[in-house]
């Protein structure tokens, strides 16, 4: 870093830029990154330029860096550019003065302050400790053992007349800043200009640290097959940089984006919830390129390590039918990846039975159903009112992928208490040639409702692809190349069967 700054000192007066102009533009990803766009101020003369510029995030990706002049007022170049996230702090201030004596500021009992001289064996820094996401987990582990030894555990080394100590004797005073200290992460550029120019050059680039999802609350009375949904978008910024009144886009769908190997969690955040009542949509979505991009309405500030939510869909009296689905089969753990060559001759397989009926929520994504936009995907979370005292009661949770509009959205939400079912193998007849198999179910359904319902009984032909049904005690769809549904009604407070005969051949 010397010899780039005594490069950039001999090449051009140095130019420092604090901040961008207003109203930075984000789009943020669901897939845990964001592109920024600010507007950068340079006063540029002909020739090579030095410009530092502090306003980046922490999680740049420095290789996704744009600096151009979109009013093509003047040739613009990137000769160099350098990316420094190593802010200054207690840590690296003391690293950089490992072997040197420095003061500690001290306070006895009434206050009085007093110095003690020490020497920096050790500061316990570990530089660089986020490299291990590009370098992996041994770099990071050299890094933290240059920094505090083997086993000291980020504890500083200081010697103090003579004696060593694993802890500060104090607050340690430090030499004024040089010129290539940075107190935030920071770009610096040579940049070659072909005039004297005065340009707002546009930078975009790529960082992480930022993303968006979104979430929905499903509201039903407690009778009844009418919802009203509510979709949030909540967007959470980990990036170490704030956006002041920025014009954010979210894009939704999956990007081809590349992911390091390691990620931080972050945590801490505060929750910031946006109040936007005007007649006008917080959110609007349009199609762009194979995914769809919403944008807020007006600009907003987004803080760092805050949550922000907008509403972006409200919807009231969809139609939602509730669903039971029956799939009897417990799968064996042992055979959950066979396929059907090895399983057409095990006669337990598939004959375990269990016991749990699905409970769904089933809606078409349309415009006469009060919906029909583009729906991200995100989590469900489904509430249904007492009528005795008029609270919400939740009732279950899950997620929905990307759903286009004018798709069946069908989410589960639990397993019925009252309605039970139980499935069991009643025959099971192999040939002599061992190329023909029959198997008969019995499926017993229990309804302890005081109304009566429909349960839709889903049965897996699982022995092989060559299939047909010889007897059954109910009608049947087939919904694909191995698969069979029955839909039965089982009366209030009691129960239905459902009996079924396949054969399979193999030739």
């Amino acid at each position: 870093m010397h010899s780039l700054r005594l490069l950039l000192l001999s090449a051009a007066a140095a130019a420092c830029v604090g901040s961008a102009l207003a109203q930075p533009a984000l789009t943020v990803y669901n897939q845990n990154f964001a592109v920024v766009r600010e507007r950068v101020p340079l006063e540029l003369k002909a020739g090579v330029n030095s410009v530092a510029y502090a306003g980046v995030t922490l999680h740049l990706e420095p290789d996704s860096v744009v600096l151009r002049d979109p009013a093509g007022r003047v040739m613009l170049r990137v000769l160099e550019q350098s990316y420094r996230a190593d802010s200054i702090s207690q840590g690296l201030l003391l690293s950089l003065n490992e072997g040197r004596t420095l003061d500690f500021l001290n306070r006895d009992q009434n206050g009085k302050e007093f110095i003690v001289k020490g020497r920096v064996v050790r500061s316990g820094y570990a530089p660089n400790y986020a490299g291990a996401d590009r370098y992996g987990q041994g770099f990071a582990l050299r890094q933290q053992a240059m920094g505090a030894g083997t086993y000291g555990a980020g504890q500083p080394v200081i010697e103090v007349d003579g004696q060593l100590r694993f802890s500060l004797p104090g607050e340690p005073l430090f030499p004024a800043l040089g010129d290539d200290s940075i107190l935030r992460p920071t770009l610096t550029w040579l940049l070659s200009s072909d005039r004297p120019a005065r340009v707002d050059a546009e930078l975009s680039y790529v960082t992480g640290g930022m993303s968006w999802a979104a979430s929905y609350n499903l509201i039903a009375p407690e009778k009844g097959d009418t919802l009203d949904l509510i979709g949030w978008v909540t967007i959470d910024n980990q990036s170490g940089k704030q956006f002041d009144q920025a014009v954010i886009k979210l894009m939704a769908g999956d990007v081809s984006k590349l992911q390091p190997d390691e990620e931080t969690a972050a945590g801490g955040v505060a929750m910031y919830r946006m109040a936007a009542q005007e007649a006008a949509p917080a959110v609007t979505e349009k199609a762009f390129d194979e995914f769809h991009l919403y944008s807020l309405a007006r600009p907003t500030t987004l803080r760092n390590r805050e949550t922000k939510q907008v509403e972006f869909i409200r919807a009231t009296g969809v139609q939602a039918r509730q669903l039971y689905i029956y799939n009897g089969a417990a799968i064996a753990p042992q055979f959950r990846h066979w396929n059907p060559e090895a399983i057409r001759n095990q006669r337990e397989y598939g004959t375990q039975s269990n016991p749990k009926v699905w409970v769904m929520r089933e809606f078409p994504n349309t415009e006469a159903n009060g919906l029909g936009q583009p729906l991200p995907k995100g989590r469900t979370r489904f509430y249904r009112r007492d009528d005795a005292d008029g609270r919400l009661e939740f009732t279950g949770e899950n997620t929905i992928d990307h759903t286009p509009k004018n798709e069946l959205v069908r989410i589960y939400t639990g397993d019925a208490f009252d309605v039970v079912g139980e499935r069991k193998s009643v025959d099971y007849v192999l040939n002599n040639r061992q190329d023909q198999l029959e198997e008969e179910f019995e499926i017993k359904l229990r309804n302890r409702k005081a109304e009566p319902v429909e349960v839709r009984v889903t049965e897996r032909l699982y022995r092989w692809v060559n299939w047909e049904i010889v007897a059954k005690s109910h009608a049947f769809e087939k919904t694909d190349a191995q698969n069979v549904e029955f839909r039965v009604t089982v009366p209030a407070d009691g129960e239905t069967v459902v009996k079924y005969r396949v054969r399979y051949h193999w030739k």
